[in-house]
């Protein structure tokens, strides 16, 4: 059984709808702090940097056993985005993203004892219509807070979907998590059954 080391809902949802068994423990990781030390760097690779630190500070505490990491980020005009910190701010973020491309990136990151046995990134580009102040006054009306802990301020699965006029790449990078090269890792390592 392998350890998820995340209280991501989705990310949760995913490996029960996927059949993998897992238990869950929280990360202890300031990623504020990590985010403002990556100025600059790539939105692919602080996902896959604070993947990591989330998976390391987990198998640490867990000799032997298998612990995933993951995390999220969304890069709109060069600029980086997290989780909004208020309506106001999810607001913000959606009046930015209006008429946009999205660039999500979803990392996964296996570690065993404290070190990094797999790693991976896939980045989906999302093209966001043009929204007007109404429709995100009532998109926040009927979303929030259920969107506060989620970056690109959508549940892709729920009304998150009519922010968009075009997706490409992988439904499960954009719900937060590269799962089918999570499965084939997992085939690899001897969790799941080949």
């Amino acid at each position: 059984m392998i350890v998820l080391a995340s209280q991501s809902a989705s990310r949760k949802a995913m490996l029960e709808a996927a059949g993998v068994a897992f238990e869950t423990r929280a990360a202890t990781v300031d990623e504020s702090e990590l985010k403002r030390e990556l100025l600059g760097v790539p939105g692919a690779e602080v996902a896959a940097i604070l993947a990591e630190a989330k998976a390391l500070s987990v198998s640490l505490s867990l000799p032997g056993r298998l612990v995933l990491g993951g995390d999220s980020l969304v890069e709109v005009a060069g600029r980086q985005f997290g989780k909004p910190v208020s309506r106001a701010n999810a607001a913000e973020h959606l009046a930015f993203f209006s008429g946009q491309t999205m660039a999500l990136s979803s990392a996964a990151v296996l570690a065993r004892d404290g070190a990094v046995v797999w790693r991976h990134v896939e980045t989906a580009r999302l093209k966001v219509r043009t929204l007007s102040p109404g429709f995100i006054d009532s998109y926040l009306d009927s979303e929030w807070p259920a969107v506060a802990g989620c970056v690109g301020v959508f549940r892709i699965e729920a009304r998150g979907v009519q922010l968009f006029e075009a997706i490409d790449g992988s439904h499960f990078t954009v719900l937060g998590m590269p799962l089918l090269a999570v499965l084939a890792a997992l085939r690899k390592f001897g969790e799941v059954a080949a």
